[in-house]
């Protein structure tokens, strides 16, 4: 497995790159700030790109928007997201670009090495793993448990599969149903989870972080 760590602090970063090498994943490449990691994907293709959110230079969000821009180039790449900080815009649409291959965990509350391996190797593999404290941030701390409960089994089944990051249509072929349908239980699945109508794709977003923090 090979892995691309972007991370402005030297220290964490080798610290990654040797905890990782003791599991048998390589780092083809580590860098310090966005430009650079979307190079290094481009140029490695790796398995999974490790990625702070404040890099340089103005330490905000360059890390999330490096890493939307490192997955327009190469379409499909797993990306974690490693760091103190919940940036919400682009972490909404990291995540409303798809579920599958995206993680975001913050470094204080990785408390077991072996978790974390996991979550690498699982990301890495088409996975999500969102930390339910960044769930939390980003529903606004929404009750969104309670809400599930009053899903259908096939409205639960839809929005699994819309947080592995099925289309409509996609969803529609593995159910054998109508793109129609698949509107129709999407539309209840919104109003079950109490989310109002919005221009952009934004429910969807939101809908898929309720349904990843009542499951993971």
């Amino acid at each position: 497995m090979r892995v691309v760590i972007a991370e402005d602090s030297v220290l964490l970063r080798e610290g990654l790159v040797r905890l990782l090498a003791d599991e048998g994943i390589e780092a083809v490449d580590t860098v310090g700030d966005g430009p650079a990691l979307v190079e290094a994907v481009a140029g490695h293709t790796p398995d999974l790109a490790i990625v702070d959110v404040r890099m340089p230079p103005t330490f905000t969000d360059e890390g999330l928007r490096a890493a939307l821009a490192a997955r327009e180039r190469v379409p499909g790449t797993p990306i974690l997201v490693l760091s103190q900080y919940v940036e919400e815009r682009y972490a909404t649409e990291l995540i409303g670009g798809g579920a599958q291959g995206v993680g975001y965990l913050l470094k204080e509350r990785v408390a077991d090495v072996a978790e974390f391996v996991q979550a690498v190797r699982k990301i890495a593999a088409g996975g999500a793993v969102i930390d339910p404290e960044v769930i939390g941030q980003l529903l606004g701390r929404r009750r969104g448990g309670d809400r599930l409960e009053a899903l259908t089994p096939r409205e639960r089944e839809v929005l699994g599969l819309m947080a592995e990051g099925r289309s409509n249509a996609a969803i529609a072929r593995d159910l054998v149903v109508t793109e129609g349908a698949v509107e129709k239980h999407i539309s209840n699945i919104f109003l079950k989870l109490d989310l109002p109508p919005a221009e952009d794709n934004h429910r969807r977003v939101m809908a898929v972080l309720t349904y990843l923090g009542h499951t993971g």
